[in-house]
């Protein structure tokens, strides 16, 4: 049996010049060009071979010496559009883009336990995949790599998230459904224009559109028992053109979060309902696009007790953690509903939340999670 945590120490000084390397040039959603470059370039190093996914991501693969199964190990890449606020030496150099939740960990793990794995590749009975994975943050990267085969003869697969909130040596993991289903929407509001001065003699689009928010608010607390967590967010609000105008137009676009899948299929309709039943209050129209983004994450139980002994073979069975649930969509959850799949939350000891200018992590959270990768991949295969 191969002391995976002893390898893994022995890159982590490896996996921590990436991640500051990543760090450095974060990119957003499908334009990760330089990303994938540079992980195709570790990959050749390495000597794993891959290939590219359109527009970005790639799919590496390690081959065992040995005949079985296939897992595939995922890392995804994308930034955010954040400007970057740490002041951290290896700060963002790209200009209003920073990797403020994590993933540039998440791809510097992943090559390190390429380079772990592909150490071990004649012991290996099966073969891992490794998909680096763009666009999570809009909710798509996953499909469209699964599109382009990502999934074809992979048997199972094994991802993980830093979070800032749980303390480095922690790691988390339970069985079942761990985040909600994300979706996203649009809604515009169509009044009359007319001089502000008068506004009797237009149809305001503001007004209506102030109430709407305030009524979407009533579907978690008054058409869903207290006791299922829904969350319905108005992001932004867009209305009028100048001061003494009444506005003829508005639109708003959010976020829609929960748990249950048969009330997952309701919130579109109560949405419309509510949208244009209060527009027409206020003698305005209303239209909603939805879109649903991400479903809810599955951790099939098997995997996930697989994922469980392997993982407390990296940091101990007391630095285990129940999968504390929050209303943050991955969609990771893309695999978890085509083959079985685990998606384990990794401890990252930083202070800031996901999303922020100030996000940072303890880079020595990287070893448990680059033996955790490894880790489960030698189990699956070779357990």
């Amino acid at each position: 049996m191969p002391d995976i945590k002893k390898l893994a120490k022995d890159v982590w000084p490896y996996v921590v010049e990436m991640r500051r390397d990543f760090h450095r040039h974060p990119e957003p959603s499908y334009h990760e060009f330089r990303t994938t470059d540079r992980i195709a370039e570790e990959l050749d190093k390495i000597g794993i071979p891959y290939r590219r996914f359109e527009p970005t991501g790639l799919l590496g693969e390690i081959v065992g010496g040995k005949p079985g199964k296939c897992i595939a190990l995922r890392a995804d890449i994308d930034a955010l559009s954040v400007k970057e606020n740490t002041g951290l030496e290896y700060a963002s150099e790209n200009e209003g883009f920073m990797h403020a939740c994590g993933h540039d960990t998440h791809t510097a793990m992943l090559l390190g336990a390429a380079k772990v794995l592909s150490s071990l590749k004649d012991e290996l009975c099966g073969t891992v995949k490794l998909m680096f994975q763009p666009a999570e943050e809009l909710g798509s990267g996953a499909k469209t790599i699964i599109a382009q085969g990502a999934l074809e003869g992979v048997d199972a697969a094994f991802g993980m998230h830093i979070f800032s909130q749980a303390p480095a040596g922690t790691v988390c993991m339970t069985p079942g459904v761990i985040l909600p289903a994300a979706d996203s929407y649009k809604l515009c509001v169509e009044g009359v224009t007319c001089h502000g001065a008068e506004p009797n003699r237009g149809v305001d689009a503001t007004v209506a559109a102030a109430a709407i928010v305030m009524n979407l608010q009533t579907i978690s607390s008054r058409e869903f028992s207290p006791l299922e967590p829904v969350v319905v967010t108005v992001g932004t609000l867009h209305s009028g053109s100048r001061f003494n105008v009444v506005s003829n137009h508005a639109e708003m676009e959010g976020t829609v979060r929960l748990f249950d899948e048969e009330l997952h299929k309701q919130i579109p309709g109560m949405m419309e309902r509510i949208a244009k039943d209060t527009a027409a209050a206020f003698r305005c129209t209303a239209s909603l696009e939805y879109n649903i983004l991400c479903d809810m994450l599955v951790n099939e139980p098997n995997m996930a007790a697989l994922a469980t002994a392997s993982i407390e073979k990296v940091v101990g069975a007391g630095n285990v953690a129940p999968f504390r649930r929050t209303m943050g969509g991955e969609d990771f959850s893309a695999y978890t509903h085509i083959i079985p799949c685990a998606f384990a939350g990794l401890g990252g000891g930083g202070e800031a939340p996901q999303h922020s200018d100030m996000f940072c992590i303890d880079e020595t959270a990287m070893e448990n999670g680059t033996a955790t990768y490894a880790q489960v991949a030698w189990d699956y295969l070779n357990g």
